[in-house]
């Protein structure tokens, strides 16, 4: 089953881009298709796949927040070619 996965980190502390520049490198690492823009980043692939990495990516990024939030939402489908028709 694919999926698509659009995710927000929000580190709640002053020195916070490091955080996201580095769950951003990692996700870029892993194979899967991976999109970003300035204010999520989208993570599309096997569901397995994604969830696997994800996992083990949103804990390393969490360990190494003081705090922080992640958003994240899952469509059950691979939208990465997605095209308005309006």
């Amino acid at each position: 089953m694919r999926i698509s996965v659009e995710l927000t980190l929000t580190p709640i502390q002053d020195d916070y881009e490091p955080a996201i520049i580095q769950l951003i490198k990692n996700l870029r690492k892993s194979g899967l298709r991976v999109l970003e823009n300035p204010l999520s980043t989208q993570v599309y692939g096997d569901y397995d796949k994604v969830m696997e990495v994800l996992n083990e990516e949103i804990k390393t990024a969490m360990e190494g927040m003081e705090r922080g939030l992640i958003y994240m939402k899952i469509v059950k489908s691979d939208r990465q070619n997605y095209e308005p028709h309006f």
